[in-house]
């Protein structure tokens, strides 16, 4: 007994180690994956400790290098102000990545919430749950996310918020999806017909085998709200100058595109790969679910 009791955790690590090692392997052997993650975490670690990456202020300018193109001491160059872009950008990564996970943490939490109780009780509680959420999914959610900030007010707290209300019908309807398939499993009618609660059933059975799918869409949501937060912020929906806000430093730039093209296009570039970057990822996750599903 006590062998098995000592060999068990091991066999458990081994396992774990395992997977871990082919999933690196198999990341290592695509290089458009592997320069995804690679995008990700640069960006995570600008948003998380950005002074390890500049020491320049990204607030404080010097009028005598007012449009100083990309170069060795400015690597993004700099604005109309003299300060330095790339300073601005890594500083602004927390703004926009943290806008970008509370908008999915919201849509994900009352998302599935209104799925699972719409899947599970089903009938009318069905019926009409999913009528309003067919109206939200009707109203395209940028629109919808800029007539939210408007009521809340112009904040990049709000635009997360905005995004994350605007996203919120799709989860409720591919969680229902799920909850539906699960309910009429045999499990879960087994365990109803042995009389077990409804919260145990709903904890133990419905909602863990329903994650899956939703999980997956929240990977790919990921992308969709950091161009949605950066759309909100570049149309003045977001942190008021001089916050470095991506989205607001691309609209820095819009006046001054001819001459000056470095201060719209590489902030938006760093957009578009961070967006590129996740859905590719978002991709591999939702293709290996596929596989051992």
């Amino acid at each position: 007994m006590s062998t098995l009791t000592l060999t068990a955790p091991g066999a458990a690590a081994t396992a774990t180690l395992r997977r871990l090692t082919d999933t690196v392997r198999d990341i290592a052997r695509q290089p458009t994956l592997l320069l995804s993650w690679v995008v990700v975490l640069v960006a995570v670690a600008w948003a998380v400790v950005p002074d390890v990456f500049t020491d320049a202020s990204p607030y404080e300018g010097d009028s005598a290098l007012s449009f100083a193109p990309p170069g060795w001491g400015h690597p993004f160059g700099t604005d109309r102000l003299g300060r330095d872009l790339y300073s601005r950008a890594v500083h602004g990564a927390s703004a926009t990545l943290t806008a970008t996970l509370i908008a999915v943490l919201v849509a994900l939490t009352v998302g599935g919430l209104i799925g699972l109780v719409a899947g599970y009780f089903g009938r009318h509680v069905d019926t009409a749950v999913m009528r309003t959420v067919d109206v939200g999914l009707a109203i395209p959610s940028l629109l919808l996310a800029m007539v939210i900030v408007a009521m809340l007010g112009y904040s990049t707290r709000n635009i997360a918020l905005a995004v994350g209300i605007a996203s919120i019908a799709s989860f409720a309807r591919v969680m229902r999806a799920e909850v539906v398939r699960v309910v009429s499993s045999d499990y879960v009618e087994a365990a109803d017909g042995v009389g077990a609660r409804r919260a145990a059933v709903v904890l133990k059975h419905v909602l863990p085998n329903s994650m899956s799918s939703v999980l997956a869409l929240a990977a790919l949501e990921i992308g969709t709200s950091v161009l949605a937060v950066a759309s909100l912020g570049f149309l003045g929906y977001g942190a008021p100058p001089p916050e470095p806000e991506w989205g607001l430093l691309v609209a820095e730039g819009r006046d001054f595109v001819g001459q000056y093209p470095w201060i719209s296009v590489l902030p938006g570039v760093l957009i578009a790969a961070l967006v590129l970057s996740s859905h590719r990822i978002a991709t591999s996750f939702r293709r290996s679910h596929q596989e051992t599903s």
